[in-house]
């Protein structure tokens, strides 16, 4: 059996109620843990183990928590992954730095869960409605699937702020531009979101 079809297998079986709730907001939500909960024994019977790796990336006066998703075979050692990011507030009340940080890496871990299987939108408080398209925790809109319209964007955002792309596949852990994700497209754009032009000679 494929990784993909184990994919599908637990994106099938998979049920995460929206459990909690924001009585600020009145609106209720699945959170991070929830979603581990669920799909920890689908995975274990998929004979998949499910990581998640995450990186800070300092752009202007913010830091970005980027997270990639990983489901890999234990059969054969192929994975999939998925991609997303959250900007850390400067300050929010009630909370020190170090819960800031941690909030903002929670909610960036969801989103990668959330696009790995499949798991609907749910409405929070930064949601944005864009006409149908997906949208991302920092508006920018999530392509079908990666083409030279996405690429030349990146490229266009590279010669504004003067950030090469070897900078961007290092620091970000991609091979190629040629071959990244929707979601990974998605983490190079809130990359440049923040950043200044570059300063003209």
């Amino acid at each position: 059996m494929s990784i993909y079809q184990k994919l599908s297998n637990i994106q099938k079986d998979l049920f995460v109620p929206k459990g909690q709730k924001n009585t600020f907001g009145n609106y209720n939500y699945r959170s991070c843990e929830d979603i581990l909960k669920a799909v920890k024994p689908l995975c274990e019977a998929q004979k998949c183990v499910l990581l998640l790796d995450s990186i800070t990336v300092p752009t202007g006066e913010f830091n970005y928590a980027v997270v990639t998703a990983k489901l890999i075979d234990l059969e054969d050692e192929k994975e999939i992954t998925s991609t997303a990011s959250a900007r850390e507030d400067k300050e929010k009340k009630g909370m020190d730095s170090s819960q800031i940080s941690g909030s903002c890496l929670s909610y960036a871990r969801k989103y990668a869960l959330a696009g790995l299987f499949c798991i609907d939108n749910e409405k929070d408080s930064d949601a944005t409605n864009m006409g149908g398209k997906e949208v991302t925790d920092m508006g920018i809109p999530m392509p079908t699937e990666v083409t030279e319209v996405e690429i030349k964007k990146i490229r266009a955002e590279m010669a504004r702020t003067g950030i090469t792309e070897k900078t961007i596949l290092t620091s970000m852990g991609y091979s190629d531009l040629a071959t990244i994700t929707p979601a990974q497209y998605v983490a190079i754009m809130t990359r440049f979101k923040d950043t200044p032009d570059a300063k003209k000679e």
